[in-house]
């Protein structure tokens, strides 16, 4: 094979070089006689060989490309409801960019402006998805097929999908094995339709809850976080890529994107580097040791260096020291973001090129790499083996996932695969796990002999406001709402309702009316919380983060998901109003919130009997929620997230560092709900607590052992928590640090024993020269039922420090 010389010596200015362009013609004649027979096309040769022949045959053109990844919902055109073609901006985008991904094709929202009237249902889906790889092979030289990348994590954002509880209940569930089922199924759905990657897990901490985002995370906890988010990748990648039910895995966003100062959204980072490896980046590592194949920066910086510039861990930490083999993607508009933003960069040019040797492979948005890497190639600001690098990770997962040999899906077989009664029984069961009972002053459960019961609040019976961001458009019977999911349970008894007033707005309310049918009730469910229910008059950035407005007489409910930080957490609008005119009535009162972040529920908790916390609990969330108030399934969700008393509090997060925060003049420094919290229908004992030391080097092994009985008539879940504390240590360590866990069902009496094992990285800590080392030592096991309720202490000592690396 005729090698092309190196392609940017056409775009160079310099006159001398100019005499390879007859070279490159003759070349590329050559090229373009043999594709037929090219060695990327043949079966017998491994990925490597055949990455290394399309290189070879690539023009600088079609490698930047691959590494552009625009909006995909523009690319097709609906032509009615049984047929859908790519559309003219996607043929120009492949003839004039050479893309080699795409992102949110089949993405339905009030910023795509696709509704359940003009977007796709999955069969429409699938055939566009199928159009769309078909033009690209059958219309470019080299037939590259596209990765169609997909938001996707708490379901395939596209109409017609299984709405599971956003990424906070999974959090809440504390059960990595059913958060792994979730992920397989979300998966299913989204490679039915013919996309290959999902986003998420989302690995960021939330540690601050101001911050619009934390109903996307797994809560605060690195430990809690890499668990659940290794549950993700397992679900959605599986054993095999090509398998045609398995995504890619995209993890978000790198890193301590959640801290951001003052709780704006992708505003600087300011975190020490001891606590950025130690925390931030533990839960990325443990992904990275799953499999994870591919990594999405942040819109923040980091001590002054934004997370899509950050050579040092996109490079030196990610790829070169964890061994990361996948691609890097830029969250969408960030390179551009190096301009505006941050300010490092003078023009796209500088952006791009700096981006790409930070180590950024792929260009969310397209526009960046498109447009500005041949000119920086031609300044030197990147070498080509820069852009090769990266195109040689895009192709490996095109590869990887088989797309050169299958590039199509079934259209016949998507209605099996997609929003089964399987996945909606599951969408059921991860909801009721993720609901945590707060409060309960022998309230609860409720009699199924009720008669009369008022439903009440913004909440009760709003579609969207149960589901979270990054939902799409749902036709109304996809969706049981806290009023339809009551009903459902007692469909003889009269169920009363009223709104009584929105969750921000304060012009259109009736808290008169809810409390007559408060008085008329034998008790009173009243729903109350936040939203992130966006609509079609939401104003947005093109980084599809919401606009906050307050141009509209009547405000909309959206107090949360992306771009809606807060500075206070209090309920918004009259509905602590609400809720103090429903408890005056004397009525047994119930609260049950759904939300997207911790709010503020002081006055709740002193007040009233039971409190239920239901998160944004997803498409079933109403009989969920009916489950639980109704005792056909016992609570044991756990709070992810510490809820603080007051925003001045603020971070309350439980694994603090030393020394012990002291109280304020108002009040005291402890939260209001402390992480790991939640309630039972059940009481538990814990008892028999034994530590076992085989000390061996980096082989170490801490056997830990305690029993818990069921202590009471009713089966339900225990949550059992392991925390650690390093007693004495040569840099300041966490007061207690999550260290194992395990959900498990026990019937009423039983007795169950608990194993843990510990190993050096679970004791590890980073030096003064922040090198990553076991020391000998005291170290204090603490088992219970959340980070406060500590039921059993044991201490145990290490006799020689372990170097887990030089």
């Amino acid at each position: 094979m005729v090698k092309r010389p190196t392609s940017f010596l056409v775009f160079n200015p310099n006159p001398m070089k100019r005499i390879y362009l007859f070279f490159l013609l003759i070349s590329n004649s050559l090229i373009s006689q043999n594709l037929e027979n090219a060695a990327y096309k043949n079966l017998s040769l491994s990925d490597e060989e055949r990455i290394d022949n399309l290189l070879d045959l690539m023009t600088l053109e079609e490698k930047i490309g691959q590494l552009s990844t625009p909006l995909g919902w523009p690319m097709y055109h609906k032509k009615n409801d049984f047929d859908v073609e790519v559309s003219k901006e996607f043929k120009d985008e492949v003839k004039l960019e050479k893309i080699g991904a795409l992102w949110g094709t089949l993405r339905a929202d009030p910023w795509t402006k696709k509704t359940l009237k003009n977007g796709l249902d999955p069969v429409l889906a699938a055939k566009a998805t199928n159009a769309i790889q078909r033009y690209v092979i059958e219309n470019t030289r080299l037939g590259i097929p596209l990765l169609l990348a997909e938001e996707a994590m708490h379901g395939h954002m596209a109409i017609g999908t299984t709405v599971f509880p956003s990424a906070i209940g999974q959090g809440s569930t504390w059960n990595p094995g059913l958060i792994e089922e979730m992920a397989s199924i979300i998966a299913k759905e989204v490679r039915s339709q013919g996309a290959h990657i999902g986003y998420g897990p989302i690995l960021d901490l939330a540690r601050e809850p101001r911050w619009s985002r934390v109903e996307e995370t797994f809560g605060e906890d690195p430990y809690l976080n890499a668990k659940l988010g290794v549950g993700v990748i397992k679900g959605f990648q599986g054993k095999d890529l090509k398998s045609g039910e398995n995504v890619i895995s995209t993890l978000k966003h790198f890193a301590a994107y959640g801290v951001s100062e003052g709780g704006h959204n992708g505003a600087a980072v300011r975190v020490g580097n001891r606590d950025l490896y130690s925390n931030y980046l533990y839960p990325f590592e443990e992904a990275i040791k799953t499999g994870a194949q591919s990594v999405m920066t942040a819109y923040s910086s980091i001590d002054g260096i934004p997370s899509t510039a950050h050579k040092e861990l996109l490079t030196d930490v990610l790829k070169e020291k964890w061994g990361f083999d996948g691609f890097v993607v830029s969250d969408l508009g960030s390179i551009e973001g190096l301009i505006g933003d941050h300010k490092v960069a003078a023009d796209n040019i500088e952006a791009a090129a700096m981006a790409l040797k930070a180590g950024v492979d792929s260009d969310l948005g397209g526009k960046a790499y498109s447009s500005s890497l041949k000119e920086a190639l031609s300044r030197d600001l990147i070498a080509e083996d820069d852009l090769n690098t990266a195109v040689r990770r895009i192709l490996k997962l095109k590869f990887k996932m088989g797309l050169f040999e299958n590039p199509y899906v079934d259209v016949e077989e998507v209605h099996n695969k997609v929003r089964t009664e399987e996945h909606i029984k599951l969408a059921r069961q991860l909801a009721r796990e993720s609901i945590v009972l707060l409060k309960n002053e022998a309230v609860l459960p409720l009699s199924k002999k009720l008669k009369k019961i008022a439903v009440i609040g913004p909440n009760a019976n709003n579609v969207y406001n149960q589901l979270g961001d990054y939902t799409a458009p749902q036709p109304e019977d996809n969706i049981v709402t806290v009023l339809e999911g009551i009903k459902n349970k007692l469909p003889e008894a009269e169920v009363l309702y009223e709104k009584g007033t929105a969750i921000r707005d304060t012009i259109n309310t009736d808290i008169e009316a809810a409390v007559d049918i408060a008085k008329q009730a034998e008790v009173a469910i009243v729903v109350l919380g936040g939203s992130s229910a966006r609509d079609f008059k939401t104003e947005y950035k093109e980084t599809g983060a919401a606009k906050v407005s307050e141009k509209d007489s009547l405000l909309s409910d959206m107090e949360s998901g992306e771009g809606f930080d807060r500075a206070t957490l209090n309920l918004m609008g009259k509905q602590l109003d609400l809720l103090k005119a429903v408890k005056k009535t004397g009525t047994p009162t119930i609260l049950v919130t759904i939300k997207g972040r911790p709010l503020l529920l002081n006055w709740p908790s002193k007040n009233i009997p039971a409190i239920v916390e239901a998160w944004y609990p997803g498409q079933e969330g109403g009989n969920a929620i009916a489950d639980i108030l109704f005792g056909d399934y016992n609570p044991a969700g756990r709070l992810p997230v510490s809820v603080p008393k007051s925003v001045g509090q603020l971070p309350v997060f439980y694994n603090q560092w030393p020394p012990k925060r002291h109280n304020y003049v108002e009040m005291d420094a402890e939260p209001l709900y402390p992480f790991g919290y939640g309630l039972s229908y059940s009481n538990f004992e814990y008892s028999d607590l034994e530590i076992q030391v085989n000390e061996d080097g980096s082989n170490t092994k801490v056997a830990i052992v305690f029993k818990v009985k069921n202590n009471s008539d009713v089966d339900g879940d225990e949550v059992v928590q392991l925390y650690l504390n390093d007693m004495v240590s040569s840099v300041v360590t966490p007061i207690k640090s999550l260290r194992g866990f395990q959900r498990a069902f026990m019937k009423a009496g039983e007795v169950k024993t608990f194993q843990f094992e510990l190993e050096p990285n679970d004791l590890a800590l980073f030096n003064t020269s922040m090198k990553k080392i076991v020391e000998k030592g005291e170290f204090l096991v603490m088992v219970g039922a959340s980070s406060e309720d500590i039921k059993l202490k044991e201490n145990f000592k290490l006799t020689e420090p372990i170097k887990l690396e030089e």
